[in-house]
């Protein structure tokens, strides 16, 4: 059974944003500036250049298979089953991973001394908010995304204003600046909720395209510029020990009220990208369930047209997680698969024929431009995996393995 088309331009474009919002901004920006220190603005560009050639791809397969489950869909359609399953396994794994870090950023906002306790009571807040269905989710996102523009533009304006308070950093090496997009990479990764909500996304072929090109643009601009102003207001060691950079910059200007605001801020928006990560990986969950990759029951829906057993699935593993994982293992850890992931969606996206461009010489001129995005696409996510530290890089290998592994099983 088809799951309810109730999304719009609005709503698509707000949980596009909100998806992006939570995990870049408070969670991820840290261990960016300890890394790339003054660099930190060249590493933004960096990952943004790299998901921006991503979404390009995306956008033009849930375009033409507009289905629940995203890559799993496009790549078992578009190279086979085996890489269908791959795709499908490390998107479960690193937005479970994802999952886990918003959690814990919440929980440091709302409850510092006590985040995973908080972090758990989120988690099973925010499955219900989702069982009650896609427009509600999508709703608080795009609420959630307006104040965040609101709050933290506002705030970032005033730590600019006031000009840097610390010293500059020494050179930054190259490698410091890959790794560091590579961190990052994963907090531009939301828009991928939008190719996993194909179904539920009426006119799928416009509205997709044009909601992930807003709110990525919207969401870079912010990222440019939370980044240059935690740079210069927190040395790179003090932001990289942090899991609330933006926060503690935000305390050095001495307004305990501005500083409460952008906490309840953080709140809000890393608690609306775990509402899209729940929802997203859920949606993964149904479409492998629905090909016999797992348990056919996480397959069934609730009344409301919601995943309701994947939903409660996927949430009942984050909360056991939680407990063992900190914020910035669980990042470092979803980073490599999600890298993974847009690497087969750009592999997916380089078997696409001309269908729908122009005829004659402009639209084989636009099907060459188009094939050289993706290639640079799948070899910026290569690049990028393979940039970051040697833990992560072997965690995503055997990530890999596994799922490989389990695809040949599930077959037979």
């Amino acid at each position: 059974m088809a799951l309810a088309r109730v999304l719009g331009p609005v709503r698509a474009t707000g949980l596009g944003a909100g998806s992006m919002l939570g995990a870049g901004i408070f969670v991820a920006v840290g261990p960016v500036v300890g890394r790339a220190g003054d660099a930190a603005v060249p590493a933004v560009l960096l990952a943004a250049m790299v998901a921006g050639l991503n979404a390009t791809a995306s956008a033009r397969l849930a375009r033409r298979m507009p289905a629940a489950g995203g890559t799993y869909v496009f790549a078992r359609e578009c190279l086979g089953p085996t890489w269908g399953h791959l795709a499908g396994w490390v998107f479960v794994v690193g937005k479970t991973a994802s999952c886990a870090a918003m959690a814990l950023a919440v929980g440091a906002h709302l409850w510092p001394g006590h985040a995973t306790s908080a972090a758990i009571l989120a988690v099973v807040i925010l499955t219900l908010v989702d069982l009650a269905g896609a427009r509600r989710s999508a709703d608080t996102l795009t609420a959630s995304a307006a104040l965040v523009v609101i709050v933290v533009g506002g705030s970032v304006l005033l730590l600019l204003e006031r000009g840097a308070v610390v010293a500059p950093a020494p050179p930054t090496d190259g490698l410091d600046v890959v790794q560091a997009a590579a961190l990052l990479f994963f907090a531009f990764a939301g828009y991928a909720r939008l190719a996993t909500l194909g179904e539920e996304v009426r006119d799928p072929e416009r509205t997709i395209p044009r909601a992930v090109a807003v709110s990525f643009v919207l969401v870079t601009a912010l990222y440019l510029l939370v980044a240059l102003a935690v740079s210069r207001t927190l040395p790179a060691d003090v932001a990289s020990a942090s899991d609330r950079a933006l926060a503690d910059a935000v305390d050095t200007l001495g307004h305990p009220a501005l500083s409460t605001v952008v906490a309840a801020t953080a709140v809000v928006a890393a608690g609306g990208a775990l509402l899209s990560l729940l929802g997203g990986v859920s949606r993964t969950v149904l479409a492998m369930s629905r090909d016999r990759h797992l348990p056919a029951r996480l397959a069934r829906e609730s009344s409301r047209g919601v995943p309701a057993s994947a939903q409660v699935a996927v949430s009942l593993v984050v909360v056991a997680a939680l407990p063992f994982v900190g914020a910035v293992e669980a990042v470092a850890a979803s980073s490599g698969c999600v890298l993974v992931y847009y690497a087969l969606t750009n592999a997916s996206a380089l078997t696409l024929d001309g269908q729908g461009l122009p005829a004659g010489a402009p639209g084989r001129r636009r099907r060459a431009a188009l094939r050289m995005l993706a290639r640079l696409g799948a070899a910026g996510c290569l690049l990028l995996v393979l940039a970051l530290p040697l833990a992560g890089v072997l965690w995503t290998l055997g990530v890999v393995l596994v799922g490989l592994l389990a695809g040949r099983v599930t077959r037979r």
